[in-house]
């Protein structure tokens, strides 16, 4: 053998040796349970860092073909107050308001917004807004805000910056409209309530991410979609073959799309709650649910 053979040989043994050592380590840290995922622990500074990088790169990459809409008309900013009022402040405080307690006990912490526009473009905003982030607590709003209501709240954030807690509290006012039949704030009448959609062939892709958004998979078993194997609702293998839903009604696309959206109306006894599911996903998750025969 020569020099060079024994040294590149000695050189891949010490490799295989290293990944071997790294395996071991790494599976002692989850099948020993050595790695504390209590939130009362922080993360340790290297965790923490590479998931910021590597979150900071994912959301640069998936956002960066998306075409910003002008974000300077001042409903779109008084309508995006309502929306991050309602949907964000809880986890992420405002000027002069505290995280509520969830907030406050995530690990990352949720830090305040005030900041973002100094971190992140505005199309990157959006796309942090519609998806999400996995192992965060930052949940995605696809499925539960319009565009309107996600570039709104964009628009918001661009604002945020400048506003005291006085001018905070302002904008974000509730009223109460003489006659109306709710308190409504600035431009909040829309904020989370999504338009109907215009008639289009059910997406199958569309309704199984749907299926997560509304945390089907929380109590149902669902093929393809992922899982801790719960065992709170039946598995939802098999449904094309079944004659009823929910032993009320029979398998067809509308009754199915009418079960998700009304589910306590055809059968006030179930455990099973009203989703708030809209009109289109409901036709997306039905059309889904259909293939899984």
């Amino acid at each position: 053998m020569t020099p060079d053979m024994g040294t590149a040989k000695t050189f891949l043994l010490t490799i295989a040796a290293l990944a071997l050592a790294a395996g071991g380590v790494a599976a002692a840290m989850v099948y020993g349970g050595l790695y504390n995922v209590a939130s009362t622990e922080q993360h340790t500074q290297v965790v923490y860092s590479v998931l910021e990088t590597a979150m900071r790169q994912s959301v640069r990459l998936r956002a960066r073909s998306i075409e910003t809409p002008r974000l300077d008309d001042e409903r779109m900013v008084q309508h995006g107050a309502a929306c991050f009022r309602d949907k964000c402040v809880q986890c992420h405080g405002a000027p002069g308001v505290a995280q509520s307690d969830i907030g406050k006990s995530m690990q990352p912490v949720p830090g305040p917004l005030v900041d973002a526009g100094q971190r992140w473009r505005p199309r990157e905003l959006y796309w942090l807004t519609r998806h999400g982030i996995k192992m965060s607590g930052m949940p995605a709003w696809e499925f539960h805000l319009s565009d309107e209501d996600l570039w709104a709240t964009v628009a918001f954030l661009a604002r945020l910056p400048d506003l005291t807690p006085q001018q905070y509290a302002a904008i974000t006012e509730v009223r109460v409209v003489p006659g109306g039949s709710a308190p409504v704030a600035p431009g909040a009448a829309s904020c989370g309530r999504l338009q109907a959609a215009p008639s289009q062939p059910a997406d199958l892709q569309r309704g199984k991410r749907a299926l997560y958004q509304y945390a089907c998979n929380a109590c149902h078993t669902i093929p393809g979609v992922t899982g801790s194997t719960p065992h709170v609702g039946p598995p939802l293998d098999g449904m094309a073959r079944r004659s009823l839903i929910g032993g009320k009604l029979a398998n067809t696309p509308e009754n199915m799309v009418r079960w998700l959206r009304h589910t306590r109306e055809v059968d006030p006894l179930t455990a099973m709650p009203d989703m708030g599911v809209s009109e289109r996903d409901a036709r997306d998750i039905a059309a889904y649910l259909a293939t899984l025969d």
